[in-house]
């Protein structure tokens, strides 16, 4: 009989305020597009952003893939995401794969994609809707779509011209080519490597440097950052008006400026 945990779909593992998820379909190359891929995705997500003990997130994958993306060999069956009736399947990607970039964007907890492997279409993408991104030396990127004839229909094209700009876009997406990690380094897509045995304790440490902050104030920011990428200067300045007026009433700001001022190291609860 198999350990329930080990056959889960996302493995979530809370170490002291970081989570660690992990993508745990290494036999097909941790695809998805599954429903109960997404399900447990979605689970997870809001499971973190609900507990204000949780500073922080990771997401990986196991084995030697971070993520496949689409699983093509389900995508064609009954019931999977192309149906034989165009309509349905617009529905299908609406109430399924597209409620994953969403949800990310929702989340107000940091969360770190730590890239230990390829990460082809969907992963490309699932990569980019975390806040950052490390690479191990064996990560390679694909936006691929275009390579099987359809295209980022998880909502790559809003995510990855945001990260790389738009003409590395273009470039990734419209020849569907891989990147290895040196390369998504030098265009942003990544803002470190490190060798493969080194890439969870690296992302750890990274955690750990957001976990340090007070959440109110991490969660807020991580808020306006969000919101920065599309919205005009007037609705962000109104909004980090109002969220300063919450900060600025928090202990954790008071803890912070008596910490400073005593020229001690601070003690942040939360409130």
């Amino acid at each position: 009989m198999s350990d329930p945990i080990l056959s889960d779909p996302i493995i979530f593992e809370n170490d002291d305020g970081i989570v660690t998820l992990t993508i745990n379909r290494p036999e097909t190359r941790n695809p998805i597009s599954d429903p109960d891929m997404i399900e447990a995705m979605l689970e997870a997500l809001d499971r973190i952003d609900r507990d204000l003990s949780i500073r922080a997130a990771i997401l990986t994958g196991t084995g030697t893939s971070f993520s496949s993306g689409g699983n093509l060999k389900t995508m064609g069956e009954q019931g999977g995401i192309n149906d034989p009736l165009p309509a349905q399947t617009r529905r299908n990607y609406k109430f399924g794969i597209q409620r994953l970039p969403l949800a990310f964007e929702a989340l107000e907890v940091p969360i770190i994609a730590a890239v230990n492997g390829p990460a082809i279409g969907a992963g490309c993408d699932l990569a980019c809707m975390c806040d950052l991104r490390i690479a191990a030396e064996r990560a390679v990127f694909a936006e691929s779509f275009v390579k099987v004839g359809i295209v980022p229909g998880d909502g790559g094209a809003w995510l990855l011209p945001r990260v790389v700009g738009f003409s590395k876009a273009c470039e990734m997406a419209l020849t569907g080519d891989p990147i290895d990690a040196a390369e998504a380094l030098a265009c942003g897509l990544v803002s470190k490597v490190v060798p493969d045995d080194a890439l969870l304790a690296e992302a750890r440490k990274l955690a750990m440097r957001i976990a340090a902050n007070p959440p109110h104030a991490v969660r807020m920011t991580k808020r306006l950052l969000r919101e920065g990428r599309s919205a005009t200067l007037d609705h962000v300045l109104e909004l980090s008006a109002a969220m300063q007026a919450l900060a600025h009433a928090t202990a954790d700001h008071k803890e912070a400026v008596a910490a400073l001022l005593g020229k001690r190291p601070p003690s942040f609860t939360g409130h």
